[in-house]
Formats: structure tokens, C-alpha cells, sequence
């Protein structure tokens, strides 16, 4: 619907301004977007309403073509490597290099360069540790990550399966399995803090003569405070605790340094579709960044209050008081360039692009933090980092490069003040990384790697070559460690060592913390100074890899490395014989349709975007968008080439949807989607992407997620 009275845009032209929108600088902007920025956001800033308005208008009217542009430039690299499918239907390969350079997807690699990134954060720049990935949308959840800078070793050891493969049974404290956590926990101190002699299960108290004494840091609320690594230890004293009581030193627990940081996440984890979504979005992204977020929820028969945790002083070896910092440094991750949100209308009555929306209002939201407006501080250098996602090539990176000057502009933020992280998650930003950093010299703090996006861009872009391996092959095929090699290789020969994050994808089984322990060691061995944790809890247990890795010393060994040749990287992960068995494709599909519905009727029916879906065999993994990506793309590409049809699909969709609603049966608010197949929106929408996959740009699942979760908010 729309009022009566047209509003005049500033071109002069007459517009119908939709009813829930009030005008601004020419942009319908929803009342309750205006309203957070004019009452929440801009207060204090010193950054008056018109002024903000005529900003956000000017960089719409400037970003708008250009990003436009390079969305139709994929698609045309898209085409252009399709036809060269069809022209070589048989070839067994990808398109090669020489093609692929020919069309300009493949850009000559710059001369070499270090990174000018200044003013970055301890946390990115010079420590290696674990960081964390929220929805901005669950302030619980959010909090719990801010709070996550310590973690008791105790608990994560005695509460999960990381020191057998095993789980408390039973009611009440094991004294045995804690006897196991006790003494796992001093063969840790053995390694990461060694004492002069002797070991630490036998240490009895006093100040401790370590091996190193620039290990001790000093004391703190009656603790010890240790270093290793560059992560600090702290042990606590209490004679009076349970286990306190029972240890020759009286330690009653050993805390660690653990989640460094936290990426606040508006894209792939949330499930964000208009203007209420948007506003509730950057509510708590402004409350995180002031220190004054709440949460209040029932636990048990009480209500628990959640705050972030303020900073606490210790006494250094020299007797100076220092400040010990307890909070996760929170990044925010904006959309990437593809969607647009019906939260502002441009003067011609189009959507604004999501992205250039994000990057103003999260800005602004920083600003908070940099003028010190709220409870507590976040970042100490004055930075503001924002992590972009889903950037195609060096002219991607470029136009967000700009887009931040220009935002630094409109707020009279001097330059450079917005660094970016640059999610190397698309096939062509691979395979050009090294101009893609270039693009971002100046302001890159980030790189990383990701097996799922990057997995469905490489399915999508090849989608013509041919069938692809299954899904757990994929992960073994040559581009994959290519993919892994290059990002800390380019990374580190761009000088990011001691000035910016190189990290890695995350553990997606938070109750496998066994195995985590056993693999992700594998991370910092890597060079990466950091990677993604799915819970505080698997932060405390990652943070042990730093003690027995220092990534510095790994990152010099492997600076000297030649870099994997692009060749490797661009090897399309095709099934040479596709001669599975019936119930080999029919595993493969029911796994990648149940993993498609578990996601999606959480997404679509309850707005939940990131979540514990239960795989086909009931175990519970961490998902957001990118599975959904990889799962249909893979779905896409096997029904393309004939290895499954439309018949199989629809049986695998009718009976994943009996499964599903069987794993969801617990939820008093679940729709259930078996017997309802006509009208079940997530199952349509499932349905829809599998079938469309092909056209999807660039195998992305919003456009399809984004209507069906508008339809069911409608309902």
C-alpha cells in the first residue's frame, strides 16, 4: 500500500511514498530505520540528521551503477566460461588458464608489495588465537562471545568429550573424570609454562620459578597471572573451592586467554529480510560496540541478566597496575555486494544495494566506540573493522575499498580509519588474491579461507564441466590444498605478519571437541594466526593449539615458500568416473537434501540463521548459508549431468521431510513439512533452489531465502 500524497525526490520528479516510510534526502527510508538512526545512533556523534541523509543519498547515487556494473561483469565471466563448456563439451578439465586470462577472469599478478595497514588492534595484528563467529541478531549469543576472551580449561575439559571421546554421565562431579581434567590441565602448564624443575601437578604454591621468568606476568584478584605465546594464563587460587581445597597449590581452576575476537555477523548467520530485521540488526551491533548490550532470559526457575564484563586490573612483576582486557575485539561482518533491502528506496523507486546500507550504519554505529559514548571500549587503536564477504576479483575489493573512503568521508573520519577483511570465498578472488589485497593495501586487516562458500563457488563456476566427486572427495582434491597453501602464502609474502589476521574456516561439530583437539592444531601449524571456533567453550580448548604452536615461528619458516602455482588452484574437482552405485547417489543426495531442509525450515519458518542442524545421522553441526550453498550447487550439478533426476529429487525432498520434521518434533512452534507439501514455503523454497541452482548468481541462496522468509513473515 501507499498514502495519497506523493513525496518529491530530489531530482523534482513525484514519487508515491510507500505507508511505514518517511522521506529523507530523496531516499524512502522505513520509519523505523529513520527512527533508530536519528534517536539511537547519531546522538553524540556529533553528526546532525540532514547531514547523514545527504550522505547516505550521495553514496547510493554514486556506488549504485558501479555495483550494478559488477554484478553483470560476473555474470558475463560466467557465460563466457559456460560457452567455453559447450564449445569443449568433452575436455575433462576446466576452462584453462590461458582462457581464463584471455577473458579477463584471471588478471595479472601485481608486482610485489607489503600492506600498509596501520592502527590495528593487538588482537589482529600481533597476537594468534581463536575467534568467534555471532549472529548479530541473538544478543545472548552476541554477549556470551564478547565475554568470551577467558575461558575455564576446567570446564572445557570436564563438560565435553575432548579429553576421551566421552561425556559426564550421571548426576553430580565425577571426582575420577575430574582427577583426568586435573591432570591434563597441569601437563598443559608442563608444556606451555614450564617450571624451573619438577611439574606442576606437584607444585604447592607460593611464587612460581618458571623456566622462562618472563613467563609470569604478575597477580591478580589473589591469582597468578602467566604468558605463552602471547596469550595469557591465569591460574586460580581458592582454598575454599571444592577443588581448590584438594590441590597442593589450591588451584581451583586454570582460566585462558581464548576467543581474541569475534566477527558480529549481519549475512550468512542471520536471517535478515527487511527493515525490522535490518533495525533489530544494528540495535545490537550499537549496543555491542557501547558496552551497554543486555540480555535477559530464563534459566531454570531464575532470570539471568547478561552484560558485557568490564576490564580488571592487575599488579605487574614490577608492582605497576596494568589493565587486563576481557572482552572479544568485535568485528562486524556487512552483506556482500549481490542483495538489495527494501529498508530504503532510491529516488527511482529501486532498492538501495545492502551492502552500501551496512557499511554507513555500521560505521556510524562504531563511531560510538571511537568517541568513547558508551559503557566500555572496544577497539583501543581507533579502528573499525568490517569484514566483507562474497567478493569476485581486484575490482570488487576495490569498490568496497572506495566505498569505505567515501563512508570515512561522510562521517569526517580521517582515512583508513575503516580497515576491511577481505573472506577469500570466491573462485576468482583465489585465484587473484594477491590483487585483491592490493586493492585494499592500505586498510586490509583479515584474509581467510572457507571450505563451504568457496566449494559452491567452485561447483558453480565449473558447473558445465561435468559431474562433480562427491561432497567428502571434494574436500580431499587438489585445488582444495592449493586453495589452503595460497592464502598463507600470498598473505604472508603481502607482509601480513605482525600487521594483519590470516585465518581459517571453522569447526562446524561443536560437540566433536575430541577430534577438534586432535585436528585443528592443524590451523596455526598452518601460519594462519587465527581461525573460527563455533562456541566460547571450543575457544578455550582452540586456544591450547597457540601455546603448543607459535605462529610467528611458523610464519617465518613459511615466508621463504614459493607460492603453489595458480594451476593447482584452478583444478576442478570432476568425477573422471562417475560409475557410483544406486544407493552410493542416493546416500549422496538424501545427505545433501536433508542438510538443505534441516537449515532452511529454521531459516524460513523461524528467522533463526545460524544454528545446531542434526545431520542425517543425527549429529548436530553448526550451519549457515554457505551449506545451504554448497549442498544445492552440488544437487544442481549432478542433476545437470544426468547422474540424478527431477523424480529422485522430489523423492529425497518428500522423504528428508519426514526426516526433519521427526528431528524438529521437540518444537512446539515447528511446521512440519511432510504431508503439507504444497504449502509448505521451506520445502517450495528447497525445492526452488535445487531445481533453479543453475541460475542462481553465482550459486548464491539469498534471492530464493530472502522471498520465501518474506512470504512466511507475511503469513
Amino acid at each position: 500500500m501507499t498514502s495519497l500524497a506523493p513525496a518529491r525526490n530530489d531530482a523534482g520528479t513525484s514519487q508515491p511514498l510507500r505507508e511505514g516510510f518517511v522521506l529523507r534526502a530523496g531516499l524512502a527510508v522505513a520509519s523505523e530505520l529513520a527512527a533508530f538512526v536519528e534517536t539511537e545512533a547519531l546522538p553524540g556523534t556529533g553528526i546532525v540528521a540532514d547531514r547523514f541523509w545527504q550522505g547516505l543519498a550521495s553514496l547510493a547515487e554514486r556506488f549504485s551503477p558501479r555495483n550494478r556494473a559488477l554484478l553483470q561483469r560476473r555474470e558475463s565471466l560466467q557465460q563466457a566460461i559456460d560457452d567455453w563448456h559447450r564449445r569443449n563439451p568433452h575436455a575433462g578439465t576446466g576452462a584453462p588458464p590461458a582462457y581464463l586470462r584471455a577473458i579477463g577472469y584471471l588478471e595479472a599478478e601485481p608486482e610485489p608489495f607489503t600492506i600498509g595497514t596501520t592502527g590495528v588492534d593487538d588482537e589482529i595484528a600481533r597476537m594468534a588465537g581463536p575467534q568467534l563467529v555471532v549472529p548479530v541478531l541473538n544478543a545472548r549469543f552476541l554477549l556470551n562471545a564478547i565475554n568470551a576472551r577467558w575461558g575455564s580449561l576446567y570446564d572445557g575439559l570436564y563438560g565435553t568429550d575432548a579429553l576421551d571421546g566421552t561425556t559426564p554421565t550421571g548426576p553430580g562431579y565425577d571426582p575420577d573424570r575430574g582427577a583426568k581434567v586435573i591432570a591434563w590441565a597441569k601437563a598443559f602448564l608442563d608444556d606451555a609454562v614450564p617450571l624451573v624443575e619438577g611439574s606442576w601437578r606437584d607444585w604447592s604454591g607460593g611464587s612460581p620459578q618458571l623456566a622462562a621468568p618472563d613467563q609470569f606476568v604478575g597477580t591478580i584478584d589473589g591469582n597468578i597471572l602467566l604468558q605463552n605465546n602471547g596469550l595469557k594464563i591465569e591460574l586460580v587460587i581458592d582454598p575454599q573451592h571444592d577443588i581448590g581445597r584438594t590441590d597442593p597449590a589450591h588451584i581451583a581452576d586454570i582460566r585462558l586467554e581464548s576467543a581474541l575476537s569475534t566477527i558480529v555477523d549481519l549475512e550468512d548467520s542471520v536471517a535478515a529480510v527487511d527493515a525490522e530485521d535490518k533495525v533489530a540488526a544494528y540495535r545490537n551491533w550499537l549496543g555491542a560496540v557501547r558496552g551497554d548490550l543486555v540480555a535477559s532470559f530464563a534459566k531454570g526457575d531464575r532470570k539471568v541478566v547478561r552484560t558485557a564484563n568490564p576490564d580488571r586490573t592487575y599488579i605487574d612483576a614490577d608492582g605497576e597496575q596494568k589493565t587486563l582486557r576481557t572482552r572479544s575485539l568485535l568485528l562486524v561482518r556487512n552483506v556482500g555486494h549481490l542483495m538489495t533491502t527494501p529498508a530504503v528506496h532510491l529516488p527511482d523507486g529501486s532498492e538501495m544495494f545492502e551492502g552500501l546500507l551496512d557499511a554507513a550504519i555500521t560505521s556510524l554505529a562504531a563511531l560510538h566506540d571511537l568517541k568513547r559514548l558508551g559503557r566500555l571500549s572496544n577497539s583501543r587503536e581507533g579502528a573499525i573493522y568490517i569484514v566483507k564477504p562474497k567478493m569476485h576479483g581486484p575490482a570488487e575489493c576495490a569498490f568496497a575499498n572506495e566505498l569505505f573512503a567515501a563512508v570515512e568521508d561522510m562521517l569526517g573520519l580521517p582515512r583508513h580509519t575503516i580497515k576491511i577483511g577481505v573472506m577469500d570465498e570466491e573462485r576468482r578472488t583465489s585465484a587473484n588474491l594477491a590483487a585483491c589485497i592490493r586493492a585494499v593495501k592500505n586498510r586490509v586487516f583479515f584474509i581467510n579461507t572457507g571450505f563451504l562458500d568457496r566449494t559452491g563457488d567452485e561447483i558453480h563456476t565449473s558447473m558445465l564441466a561435468g559431474p562433480m566427486l562427491r561432497k567428502t572427495e571434494i574436500k580431499c582434491a587438489e585445488w582444495i590444498a592449493a586453495y589452503e597453501d595460497r592464502n598463507v602464502q600470498i598473505g604472508l609474502a603481502c607482509g601480513f605478519s605482525g600487521k594483519a589476521q590470516i585465518g581459517k574456516g571453522m569447526w562446524a561439530a561443536p560437540d566433536a571437541m575430541h577430534d577438534m583437539l586432535a585436528q585443528k592444531v592443524g590451523h596455526p601449524m598452518s601460519g594462519a594466526s587465527t581461525a573460527w571456533v563455533p562456541s566460547p567453550t571450543a575457544a578455550t580448548l582452540h586456544a591450547t593449539h597457540y601455546h603448543r604452536c607459535k605462529v610467528s615461528d611458523r610464519q617465518r619458516e613459511r615466508v621463504a615458500e614459493p607460492v603453489v602455482p595458480v594451476e593447482k588452484l584452478l583444478t576442478v574437482p570432476l568425477a573422471e568416473d562417475a560409475n557410483w552405485t544406486a544407493e552410493e547417489i542416493a546416500a549422496e543426495l538424501d545427505n545433501n537434501v536433508q542438510g538443505i531442509l534441516g537449515y532452511m525450515v529454521r531459516w524460513i519458518d523461524a528467522g533463526v540463521g545460524c544454528s545446531k542442524v542434526p545431520d542425517l545421522n543425527d549429529v548436530g553441526l553448526m550451519e549457515d548459508r554457505a551449506t545451504l550453498r554448497i549442498s544445492s550447487q552440488h544437487i544442481a550439478n549432478w542433476l545437470l549431468h544426468g547422474v540424478i533426476d527431477r523424480l529422485m529429487i522430489d523423492e529425497a525432498l518428500h522423504g528428508m521431510a519426514a526426516k526433519v520434521d521427526a528431528q524438529n518434533a521437540g518444537d512446539p512452534d515447528y511446521h512440519p513439512m511432510a504431508g503439507n507439501e504444497r504449502n509448505s514455503i521451506a520445502l517450495n523454497a528447497a525445492r526452488e533452489l535445487i531445481i533453479t541452482g543453475t541460475r542462481q548468481p553465482s550459486g548464491y541462496t539469498e534471492p530464493v531465502l530472502h522471498r520465501a522468509r518474506a512470504l512466511a513473515k507475511a503469513h
